[in-house]
């Protein structure tokens, strides 16, 4: 099990108040790594159980659509340890209006928070990264990064993306000991899905889908994300990992 041991690591990861960050940088923790938990909205919850783990933990609270906040927001989280060896880029956003009257401004805000963010703190991140010849990037894709959905083409395109990213840096870095790879949950009980969620009727048609018969929890995350940040990783670059009950496999 010394596979899956993250003592001595520190783990940046992004959208850390709640929500799957949440349950990602908790799982982290219990796995031994201290926490830089990165969030617009306070992470108090999220530090009290990474405290509880035994674990260290700091909060940073910044607006990540904000690209020139950035690299202000990654030298903090280098204050905390001195280093940075797992990124866990889960912040993100979702905009819900048809295609034919998705507005310019939902596209950009989804587009600059969803994937330019993740780009720049990859960057940011991965520089650090391959001066030290090893680090763990873990970015959030999506079923709609394979898939178009409803009503969320922001959403689609900015998942598309993260996807691709994903690829395009582990080509370049999976020999410099960085491993680059991304989680794509399926559906879960997060306040993105709550509009989803209030819908009794396609709530159920979606649950009748999903072959483990439920919606996934944060804590579905967990196991996923101490495997991709952990030494049983070392020889995986570039995937997309669905966790998602099997609903790419229906």
């Amino acid at each position: 099990m010394n596979l899956f041991d993250l003592s001595g690591k520190t783990a940046l990861v992004t959208g850390a108040s709640g929500g799957l960050g949440q349950g990602i940088a908790q799982g982290l923790a219990e796995a031994g790594a201290d926490i830089v938990a990165v969030s617009q909205s306070s992470c108090e919850t999220t530090l009290e159980g990474i405290r509880k783990a035994g674990r260290q933990g700091i909060g940073i609270s910044a607006d990540l659509s904000q690209a020139d906040l950035l690299e202000n927001v990654f030298t903090q989280a280098m204050e905390f340890n001195g280093r940075i060896d797992i990124l866990v880029n889960n912040a993100g956003i979702i905009r819900r209006t048809p295609a034919a009257e998705h507005s310019r401004e939902d596209w950009q805000e989804v587009l600059d928070l969803n994937l330019t963010t993740v780009f720049l703190l990859c960057q940011l991140a991965g520089k650090h990264m391959i001066a030290k010849g090893a680090g763990k990037i873990i970015n959030i894709a999506s079923m709609l990064s394979f898939q178009g959905g409803i009503n969320v083409p922001g959403y689609t395109a900015s998942k598309h993306g993260v996807a691709g990213l994903t690829k395009a840096f582990a080509n370049e870095w999976a020999g410099k000991g960085i491993q680059v790879n991304a989680i794509a949950p399926g559906y879960m009980v997060t306040n993105n899905t709550s509009p989803i969620l209030q819908d009794e009727a396609r709530t159920r048609s979606i649950t009748e889908r999903i072959p483990a018969g439920r919606w996934g929890t944060p804590n579905d995350l967990k196991g996923p994300a101490v495997f991709l940040a952990s030494s049983a990783s070392d020889y995986l670059n570039g995937h997309v990992l669905c966790v998602d009950g099997g609903w790419m496999a229906r």
